[in-house]
Formats: structure tokens, C-alpha cells, sequence
């Protein structure tokens, strides 16, 4: 079974976005009670939510949770880090975009490398 580590992505996720000046949340708790893996705030602004998602079951399902909670809690992007082949998405990218949220499902690899070029905006 493929799986990604949770803690360690979250580490290494932190201490990057803090080396850069940014402000890195794990366990983010919004305002309705719902909770962001990470969140990255610049300033109090909300930059990024990101999701770690280890299971393949249901993730259609999980993808539309995730999207809800960015949206409600005012996040304007979204990475879902997800070990496995991204499924086809159709509406469900079409939904958040109607949001206002921009979703990227990303390979723990590929994470690594879009969280190294993170910045302060």
C-alpha cells in the first residue's frame, strides 16, 4: 500500500514556509469547527490550505469536503497531497472554480518541490 508521511511532510512544510517569513498552521481550525492540515498565512492572510489525503476511497468525496472547508474558511487555494494516480475530476474542478478555490492534487514528490518555491506574496 502506497502512503505518504503525514508528519514529516507537515514538518518539512513548516519549517520551509517559516524560513520564508510565512506563518505555517498545522491542524488549522476555522471558524465553523471544521480543521485545514495546514495552513499557510502570510500576515493573517490566507494563502494556502493543503490536505493530506492517504487513502484512495472515496477521495471524489473527500476532494468535495476539502474544497467546502478551503472555501468557508476563506483559503483561495487548495493542494491536496495524494500518493496515488489523481482520479479524473470533471465537475468536481468545475465546482472549485465556482468557489473561488484553485485545487492541484499533487504526489508527495511534487509537493516537496512546489512547497520549496513557496513566497511570501
Amino acid at each position: 500500500m502506497v502512503e505518504i508521511r503525514v508528519k514529516a511532510l507537515t514538518k518539512e512544510a513548516t519549517e520551509i514556509a517559516r524560513g520564508r517569513g510565512l506563518t505555517a498552521v498545522p491542524e488549522y481550525r476555522t471558524a465553523d469547527g471544521t480543521r485545514i492540515d495546514l495552513a499557510i498565512l502570510n500576515d493573517g492572510k490566507k494563502l494556502l490550505a493543503i490536505e493530506f489525503e492517504n487513502s484512495y476511497k472515496w477521495i471524489r468525496q473527500r476532494l468535495l469536503y476539502n474544497i467546502v472547508k478551503a472555501s468557508r474558511a476563506g483559503f483561495s487555494e487548495l493542494w491536496v497531497v495524494y500518493p496515488f494516480q489523481a482520479p479524473q475530476l470533471g465537475w468536481i474542478n468545475e465546482y472549485a472554480m465556482e468557489l473561488g478555490v484553485e485545487l492541484r492534487i499533487l504526489g508527495p514528490e511534487e509537493f516537496r518541490e512546489k512547497i520549496r518555491g513557496i513566497r511570501a506574496q
